[in-house]
């Protein structure tokens, strides 16, 4: 057993050393099991099963990818609002939590969708995701408050961590709930198992979001006046916002990153998105795919660990570059899938690339900006991250709808890789690091 101050060294080197560090990343844990459970793993064949029965799989397969990059479409567009707001108003775990719930209670709702009700289940799902991507606004938002420069890494890294753990342990009892009715006392072959899961996803994502309401303080205002209202915070947050933009383009092998992972993350989030519906709809079990996702965060966590080491000696935009092959490769051989075992191959090697590209690129790009201005270009970074999986759902839905079939969408998404990978081959990440590292100097 540990002694005590091996622990504590323990959580500093994870980066959860304080309380609030700790209260902040359960949030992450919280809301992981709604993208694990309603994102990838389960609505979307429960859309196609039940909500959407009366449709051919195909047609189901593109009106999932078209709600999704509605909902997308629209958390996008108020996004900049949002943040806007809450650099000028004291409300981030206010706005955090009223978004929160949102999202739970529309979640929650999903109970009650019956078989054909297409339109019900849209509209929740929809709903459903702007309540998590505005919460994960201002959960990004309190980040740089409640570490200091030298802890903000670890504890992102942290966060990043703790998700796949509680989005793992959700899997497996959701997996264990909808294909063993039986140990629960459900009847065999009723979707009441699965109705009941959203219901757990709702209770997950609201009670694993009280440490970060109740032990992490409101970050401070940035303006001096507590009283603004809310229509002249969004008017100066917006005029604020472009000055931020603007000069982030001044750093400009940093800003071309930035297009280039925005491209990249969209095919990747498409690929976390369409996997189960596409499975589903090439006559994959529910058990498969789901055991299929849970594998996916399993692989993820050590592997991410093995990529910041392999960057370590290739260079981080060549290492990124690996998983962008990979992920091509993904794609080209999800056109020819057509059993359980290729499936669980694919997962494999999702999660053998998912986190250490996305969290390669989140510290190229760290090291490419002045770190006296990380925290506003980091907003910036945080909604690219979070609302890059608009164009290709919709591409997706575009391509399958064309074709009667989801097989050419999957091989479409091989273009965002390859347009992302050629913006990122003209990056000069020595460059980019030399400018950021002046312009801190000028700042001494």
């Amino acid at each position: 057993m540990a002694s005590p101050p091996r622990f504590e060294r323990l959580l500093k080197t994870l980066g959860l050393h304080r309380p609030d560090l700790r209260a902040w990343a359960m949030y992450d844990w919280a809301i992981t099991g709604f993208y694990a459970v309603i994102v990838v793993a389960v609505f979307p064949i429960f859309f196609q099963d039940v909500a959407a029965s009366e449709y051919p799989d195909a047609v189901a397969t593109q009106q999932l990818a078209t709600i999704t990059a509605i909902a997308l479409t629209i958390a996008a567009a108020i996004a900049p609002v949002l943040g806007a707001i809450t650099d000028y108003i004291a409300a981030k775990k206010k706005l955090l939590g009223t978004f929160a719930g949102v999202g739970v209670a529309a979640v929650a709702g999903m109970y009650f969708i019956q078989e054909g009700d297409l339109v019900l289940a849209s509209i929740l799902f929809i709903i459903a995701n702007i309540g998590a991507n505005g919460s994960v606004i201002f959960y990004d938002a309190i980040l740089p408050h409640i570490a200091s420069e030298e802890e903000v890494d670890r504890v992102s890294s942290a966060g990043f961590a703790v998700g796949y753990c509680g989005a793992t342990l959700i899997l497996v009892f959701t997996l264990i709930l909808v294909l063993y009715p039986g140990l629960f006392g459900f009847p065999e072959g009723s979707d009441l198992p699965v109705r009941l899961a959203f219901v757990g996803v709702a209770l997950w994502w609201m009670v694993f979001s009280i440490p970060l309401l109740i032990n992490v303080p409101e970050p401070p205002l940035k303006v001096d006046d507590p009283d603004i209202g809310v229509v002249d915070a969004t008017r100066m947050g917006l005029v604020g916002l472009g000055r931020t933009f603007k000069r982030l383009r001044g750093y400009r092998h940093a800003f071309l990153f930035l297009v280039g992972f925005f491209i990249y993350n969209d095919g990747i989030s498409t690929i976390i998105r369409m996997a189960s519906a596409y499975g589903r709809e090439i006559g994959l079990e529910q058990g498969l795919l789901m055991g299929a996702i849970i594998l996916v965060q399993i692989v993820a966590i050590p592997c991410t660990l093995l990529f910041g080491m392999l960057a370590g000696r290739l260079g981080t935009k060549p290492t990124i570059f690996i998983g962008l092959f990979v992920y091509m490769i993904i794609s080209i051989l999800g056109y020819f899938m057509t059993t359980g075992a290729h499936f669980i191959a694919l997962a494999a090697m999702v999660g053998m690339v998912q986190g250490g590209t996305q969290a390669l690129s989140r510290s190229l790009f760290a090291s490419m900006i002045p770190r006296f201005e990380s925290g506003r270009f980091f907003g910036f970074f945080a909604v690219f991250e979070r609302f890059s999986g608009i164009l290709g759902p919709a591409v997706f839905s575009l391509v399958g709808l064309t074709a009667d079939t989801s097989r050419p969408a999957i091989l479409s998404i091989i273009a965002f890789f390859i347009i992302g990978g050629i913006i990122l081959y003209f990056v000069d990440v020595d460059e980019g690091r030399r400018v950021a590292r002046e312009a801190e100097a000028r700042m001494k």
